[in-house]
């Protein structure tokens, strides 16, 4: 299968989505909803990248073998025609080589990996340990800077380093330090992504090569488009897109945010992913009635209304 390709500024595609992780009723990987999902979010969502295993797509509970397989099932049905980055990020370095190591033999397009969480290392521990994942594949690597997750931040004097790297080629941001994005992006050529839906729009205004979303889920046609109008130059014509998706951005991500409230994002839209693994737990029906709220305000068409 042949692997499609970014751009230099945009390695990995402009829009993509942190993909869910569809289980059936009772627990199980959903491998058919799987590729349905990610059909749906291509084809319809105009994502041109999907993110698999993920944190919005359950990793930290599902299994090696599980993300081996939900990766298999997303190349089959999409990866002639979207960019497909595996995460391969744990607090446990040789455990995140391994993860990267299968995701290459797997066919993946490129790796996510995270900042390590809880251990909270130092900033020499975190170099050595994206740089010991850069080095085990081939693979083009983007990093994701969560310390509101993760415990600590990827300073910028490390991420200045680690933009040495030949095959560190992006960073997701979540860490939402403007000004200091804004620096590394001119000191180097690591691409940005935002990966913080309410700042979408102002990373884009500072360069950002595009967006690793939740809410693509639903409204990742709507993203795509805004992309395209803000490159195109047109401002205000992104800002109203912003303005228009601004109400599903706060029904998803500021209650119980994440794959809770994507997947039930989901189903209010017809494209059913099943449960959420504990520790996580469903959506309450308080919570539902206000995402339907806000999806209807944000213009989503909803399937049980």
């Amino acid at each position: 299968m042949a692997s499609p390709t970014g751009t230099t500024d945009a390695p990995f595609g402009r829009m993509l989505t942190a993909m869910v992780t569809p289980f059936t009723g009772d627990g199980e990987v959903d491998y058919k909803a799987v590729r349905r999902l990610a059909t749906f979010l291509v084809d319809e969502q105009h994502n041109d990248g999907l993110i698999v295993s993920g944190t919005t797509g359950e990793s930290p509970t599902t299994s090696d073998e599980e993300k081996a397989r939900i990766l298999g099932a997303v190349l089959e049905a999409v990866g002639d025609r979207a960019i497909v980055v595996a995460g391969a990020g744990t607090n446990d370095t040789r455990h995140s080589v391994e993860l990267a190591k299968r995701a290459a033999r797997e066919g993946a397009h490129g790796l996510l990996v995270v900042t390590p969480y809880y251990s909270k290392p130092p900033q020499e521990g975190l170099y050595r340990h994206f740089t010991a994942v850069a080095d085990a594949t081939e693979l083009p690597v983007m990093l994701y800077d969560i310390p509101g997750r993760s415990g600590v931040p990827i300073k910028t004097e490390t991420l200045i380093r680690l933009a040495q790297h030949e095959r560190i080629v992006a960073v997701k941001d979540a860490k939402g330090d403007l000004f200091a994005g804004s620096q590394l992006m001119s000191v180097t050529d690591l691409a940005f992504y935002s990966g913080d839906d309410l700042l979408n729009m102002a990373w884009l205004s500072l360069g950002a090569a595009g967006f690793v979303s939740v809410v693509g889920h639903v409204v990742g046609a709507d993203l795509a488009r805004m992309i395209q109008v803000h490159r195109s130059g047109d401002i205000d014509g992104a800002r109203a897109i912003h303005r228009q998706v601004a109400p599903v951005v706060e029904g998803i991500m500021k209650s119980a945010g994440g794959a809770i409230m994507a997947k039930a994002a989901l189903s209010l839209v017809g494209v059913p992913v099943g449960p959420v693994r504990l520790p996580l737990v469903p959506a309450t029906e308080k919570q539902i009635a206000e995402l339907r709220a806000c999806l209807v305000a944000g213009g989503v068409k909803l399937t049980d209304v």
